[in-house]
């Protein structure tokens, strides 16, 4: 068998064992780039690249019908269910469509259809976007959804049934009369362009994967074990096809998109019944100018005979339809020079590398920024100042850097250096361990992060204040009213100082002023632990904030020994600190960054001249219920759940949300659920507040 290189090699120039050598090459390299897409949700290549290989396989293929593969990519759909999911068989497989890359493969598609039909005329088309997301097929029984399932290797793919039900565009129950008894609705699930980027904002900000596209984010979504995060994220979704149905509600695939509308679907608008090819390529041409500013990302245009009948009759050829074709459009990619790369500071202080571009037109919009993700993809692709690129838009709503054309590389092109101080206010931006994204320590101080500090601090866990939401402290920002937390609490002496009072700001009056300073006052007093939680420290949830709170137990103890532990980690006041129970080196290390902050600092001495911090109530060691852990579920009537949960973590139990073999005690209130039957499963003990209280020793 040939080894030696011959991608590049014109076919009918190939021996038979540099076909067949290619062939092996072929079928081994697409099935890794489809398990990639359809399991991973992470591409390695682009679309061009993906369909250039397909391309090249299938015309060996015709040159050399004796070698095609029993794994041949013409063969398969999609990759196997991941195993992450139950499986599930589609009744009816879900295809994928032959592309067409230019005008002349559509005029072949439109000829081979009157052909095969023996037609003198040119049959009725639809033409529709092809979106860009996750094919999904959704099985209804008497007009009710009963299963979800994703495309997997066309014949068998993965139940996603419980996800499903968190979108809004996907009808529990179908909408109308004479509903088939079986209905097989199949489509695609999408996430709109602007919420992608904001998806990706929070994942950047939290530490978390950042999807390369809106495709993959839909796919990433839709597939998560924890339903609840599916619900939690925008996905959409356009009905268009059909599986197994039990009756047909129309006779032409328009009719059957538009009851699907009736049904209750969302359905594109933009798809229209076309009668001959130039009114196809018009279409297509059509929809191509209009990409750019469509909110959801296409890839091409979808064209489908419109008689049912005639696609009956024409049937499918491999792992295609013969009466549907997908005109893909070409990739979106250019090149540029990078004239600079800036960091952006997020709202909780990650440090993201952006690349200042050459203006350059990609698929009719102008770039002139692209992403490049942080230090290591930096270094990983050795991008420099000066370097020309190759940038992408091909399903991207923002421009990624591809790559570096290297044999363009200026001469004094240097490495990047990526910042260990923060841009935006000269902080300390440090990089945990494990950690891809640097971020700044500045928390407080830093004004790329102050709105989010801020609104944190009020938050219900942390000082809780009453008429000061997130809309308040934006506008207060913005105003130059509240820049730091010390400035909630002197916002009503300076307000009588001002020129313009708040109360003649539109919104306010005389009243609700009153009751915003009253609400401020009514928490010039707060326990330590609400205090250490409402700096806002990463890492610092309620929970550690309530080990380090009950570790010092005053604010005076607590200061010293986070300065002291400044010192370095070979101090006796850092070992002190990651010998809390719960704070490791990662806890450990934010805390003191923070507190290395000088301007941090003050901050924090500013406000603690306003209020008065409370000393933490210390743990009872000895109680009846130390040690044990308990669930609170239900409404209490002698107590909040809230103090019901202090009550037991001050008796040193440990609180849990949920009830599992390692449950000692379940305190049940009015209209106990769930967590009710799971203890009764287990055998866990279930108490009343009464018995609660009893036996915390507190009646």
């Amino acid at each position: 068998m040939s080894s030696r290189d011959t991608s590049n090699t014109p076919v009918d120039k190939l021996t038979e064992a540099d076909a067949k050598a290619e062939l092996k090459r072929l079928a081994a390299e697409i099935a890794e780039h489809d398990k990639r897409y359809y399991q991973d949700d992470a591409p390695k290549v682009s679309d061009a690249d993906y369909d250039a290989l397909r391309l090249r396989n299938n015309a060996i293929e015709a040159h050399f019908p004796e070698l095609i593969r029993s794994d041949s990519p013409t063969r398969r759909v999609g990759a196997a269910p991941t195993g992450r999911f139950a499986k599930v068989r589609h009744s009816v497989g879900m295809l994928s469509l032959d592309n067409a890359f230019n005008d002349e493969d559509v005029t072949e598609f439109v000829d081979r259809i009157k052909r095969f039909l023996k037609l003198d005329e040119t049959p009725a088309f639809t033409a529709e976007p092809k979106i860009d997301g996750l094919s999904l097929s959704l099985r209804y029984e008497k007009g009710e959804l009963v299963r979800g399932a994703t495309r997997g290797d066309g014949f068998e793919g993965e139940d996603v049934t419980a996800n499903v039900r968190t979108l809004k565009d996907i009808p529990h129950k179908l909408k109308g009369r004479n509903i088939p008894d079986v209905c097989e609705v199949r489509g695609e699930v999408y996430m709109t362009k602007s919420e992608f980027l904001e998806l990706n904002k929070r994942q950047a900000e939290a530490g978390d994967t950042v999807f390369a596209n809106p495709r993959n984010s839909a796919a990433g979504s839709l597939r998560m074990k924890d339903a609840s995060i599916t619900a939690s994220r925008d996905l959409h979704f356009f009905a268009y096809a059909w599986g197994e149905m039990s009756a047909m509600p129309a006779d032409t695939q328009s009719g059957m998109v538009g009851w699907f509308a009736k049904a209750g679907f969302q359905t594109n608008p933009m798809m229209k019944v076309v009668g001959d090819v130039e009114a196809l390529l018009a279409f297509h041409r059509d929809i191509e100018q209009k990409r750019a500013s469509l909110d959801y990302d296409i890839d091409g245009v979808v064209y489908k005979v419109e008689r049912l009948d005639f696609q009956q009759r024409l049937g499918f050829v491999s792992r295609s339809p013969r009466w549907a074709i997908a005109h893909k459009f070409a990739a979106e990619k250019a090149t540029t020079i990078i004239k600079e790369i800036d960091i952006q500071v997020g709202r909780t202080g990650s440090l993201t590398p952006v690349a200042k571009l050459e203006p350059v037109s990609v698929g009719g919009v102008v770039v002139q920024n692209a992403t490049l993700h942080n230090e290591d993809e930096i270094a990983r692709k050795d991008v420099r100042i000066g370097d020309t690129v190759t940038i992408q838009r091909a399903g991207d709503v923002i421009p990624q850097v591809l790559g570096v054309v290297l044999e363009k590389r200026p001469k004094d092109a240097k490495p990047y250096q990526f910042p260990t101080l923060c841009p935006a206010c000269g902080s300390h931006a440090v990089r945990e361990e494990g950690e891809v994204v640097r971020r700044c320590t500045g928390g407080l101080i830093c004004p790329a992060q102050q709105v989010e500090r801020l609104r944190h601090f009020v938050s219900r866990n942390a000082f809780d204040i009453e008429g000061l939401g997130e809309k308040q402290v934006q506008a207060f920002f913005a105003d130059g009213r509240i820049m730091t937390p010390a400035d909630i609490f002197t916002l009503k002496e300076r307000d009588k100082r001002g020129e313009k009072k708040l109360a003649e700001i539109e919104g306010y009056g005389e009243t609700s002023v009153r009751n915003l300073f009253n609400a401020i006052d009514e928490r010039r007093e707060i326990p330590l632990n609400r205090l250490i939680y409402a700096l806002g420290i990463r890492h610092i949830g309620e929970t550690n904030a309530k080990l380090i709170a009950r570790h010092y137990a005053t604010i005076e103890a607590f200061i010293a020994g986070l300065e002291a532990a400044g010192e370095g980690p070979e101090s006796e006041a850092y070992h002190e600190l990651i010998a809390i129970g719960g704070i490791g080196e990662v806890v450990a290390e934010a805390i003191v960054e923070f507190f290395k902050e000088t301007r941090n600092r003050e901050a924090v001495n500013a406000l603690l001249r306003e209020i008065k911090v409370l000393p933490m109530e210390q743990t009872v060691r000895d109680s009846a219920v130390a040690g044990k852990t308990v669930v609170f579920t239900g409404s209490m009537e002698k107590m909040t759940r809230e103090e019901a949960k202090a009550m037991a973590e001050r008796l040193g139990a440990k609180v849990s949300g949920s009830v599992s073999k390692k449950t000692d005690y379940v305190v049940a209130g009015a209209d106990a659920g769930s967590k009710l039957k799971k203890a009764a499963e287990l055998g866990v003990a279930v108490l009343s507040e009464d018995d609660w209280i009893k036996l915390a020793g507190g009646a």
